[in-house]
């Protein structure tokens, strides 16, 4: 038995939605959905998981909480201690006050950083590599359901994707 690859292309996103979610209700596995901007809810009807880089933007805004504050600690009160304005400089924990701002920005710089480059190096959108889009369409106005299923099956979906308003049907 051998797999095929089903590209159903659609004009909107209502019945591409709607399919969708008539086929998972089929016990029929999408397997992709490309569309030009972000379809919400798309990710729980194709059965997609939630994704993690929220845990990687939590990490990454710990990182340069850490950075900074040792960074600020070693200018501020090792290094070079300076009398600014009547503020101590012989501890750290007095001058907190003084730091939340730089705090925060370094914080929101290295979270924002380091969530770009994770998504580039996960989507490897990275220069010279070939697009995975399998019709480039979909970047512009059209959107595509991908399903791979069995041979045999080829029939039945076909029919199901032509009812739910697919407007071209083709297999890879």
């Amino acid at each position: 038995m051998s797999t095929v690859a089903i590209h159903a292309i659609y004009d909107d996103e209502e019945p591409l939605m709607a399919t969708a979610k008539e086929l998972r209700s089929k016990g029929i596995k999408v397997k992709d959905v490309f569309s030009p901007f972000p379809i919400h809810g798309i990710d729980g009807v194709i059965g997609v998981p939630r994704t993690r880089l929220a845990i990687c933007a939590f990490i990454y805004g710990i990182t340069g909480l850490l950075l900074i504050t040792w960074m600020m600690w070693y200018m501020m009160v090792y290094d070079w201690p300076t009398d600014v304005g009547g503020k101590p400089s012989f501890a750290y924990y007095m001058n907190v006050p003084a730091f939340i701002p730089i705090t925060f920005e370094a914080t929101v710089l290295c979270a924002a950083h380091g969530m770009v480059i994770t998504y580039y190096l996960r989507c490897w959108m990275l220069p010279g590599v070939k697009a995975k889009n399998p019709d480039p369409r979909t970047t512009d106005d059209k959107f595509l359901m991908v399903i791979e299923t069995k041979e045999e099956n080829k029939n039945n979906i076909e029919a199901l994707l032509k009812n739910g308003g697919a407007t071209e049907i083709s297999y890879k």
